[in-house]
């Protein structure tokens, strides 16, 4: 890529968005025009049209969403189906209409059977049932996958989508309401230290398997995937290693510095059992994940405490 290229990186101010900025900042990449959602509001078809008419990027990263964790996700499916495919549907068509070089449309893990293989590789796409908390998100992120998919076979358009696993970092949402399961235990344990409690009531039943990549590496494999990849294909994004929600959260209560004892809430839904993603496509390529859990969740909670525990 060229460094005075135009490009947009939609959702800029979200946990994904921030990171693509940061990267493509110490890149030395300036060409970066910034619309947050009051400025543009990516639900409204003619302006986000106006937008692309203007300015003309060569290069998008289409990395806004509505999105949160379990309760969330189950609570609002409509919301969560209907504005996430406004989104993209806008995005993606006016990317086409402005003569965008390349899009890259970022996809989740969730998008996967309940019941995938694991490691879960590429082809498991539409081979079973969903996740039911998840689902609403899901299709909505399928659909998106697949107008990509049309607009390349149709068009010859180079829109790529990458499916990145669950991702943590700095400026992660750490709402209870609406957080996923890494920001709302490092926000609980916190304020459990805080108060000097005696116990932290996680949800489930502390079994499933999660994946976990920092925001920083997915930032630094969106922009290798920019360089490297052209095919319309879905293509993993992950560490490749998994942990119990249980470990996670003994390792997130040792880096907080919480030593009261876990206590598991099991009327709580655990949601999918296992969700690891099979990485062999982007390994094969020359990439891989460099943060290590542990130093990255440190690093996390150090930016929690200098922006939000105040």
């Amino acid at each position: 890529m060229d460094k005075s290229e135009k490009i947009f990186v939609a959702g800029y101010r979200g946990l994904v968005g921030g990171a693509l900025i940061r990267r493509l900042e110490e890149k030395g990449f300036n060409n970066l025009p910034k619309r947050d959602r009051v400025q543009l509001d990516f639900e409204d078809e003619s302006a986000v049209a106006k937008f692309f008419r203007d300015e003309k990027p060569a290069i998008v990263i289409l990395a806004a969403a509505r999105v949160g964790g379990i309760k969330a996700n189950n609570d609002f499916p409509v919301e969560f189906l209907l504005e996430n495919l406004r989104i993209q549907n806008n995005i993606i068509r006016a990317a086409h209409e402005a003569g965008v070089r390349k899009l890259l449309f970022l996809g989740s893990s969730c998008i996967y059977p309940k019941l995938a293989p694991q490691p879960i590789p590429e082809t498991a796409l539409l081979g079973g049932p969903l996740e039911p908390t998840g689902e609403a998100y899901a299709i909505a992120k399928i659909a998106g996958i697949k107008l990509c998919q049309a607009y390349a076979r149709e068009y010859g358009a180079n829109f790529i989508s990458a499916m990145a696993t669950n991702l943590y970092g700095p400026n992660d949402n750490f709402d209870l309401e609406t957080s996923h399961v890494l920001a709302a235990l490092l926000r609980k344990a916190h304020e459990a230290k805080m108060r000097k409690a005696h116990e932290l009531i996680v949800w489930g039943s502390g079994k499933p398997r999660r994946e976990f990549l920092h925001v920083d590496d997915l930032a630094s494999a969106c922009l290798f995937l920019l360089e490297k990849y052209d095919s319309p294909e879905i293509i993993n994004v992950g560490c490749g290693e998994d942990i119990s929600i249980r470990e996670l959260a003994e390792l997130i209560c040792d880096v907080v510095g919480f030593d009261g004892e876990l206590a598991w809430d099991t009327t709580k839904p655990d949601g999918t059992p296992r969700k690891l993603l099979d990485v062999t496509r982007l390994h094969g390529l020359g990439w891989q994940a460099t943060i290590p859990l542990r130093e990255g969740i440190a690093q996390t909670y150090d930016w929690f405490l200098k922006n939000l525990a105040h």
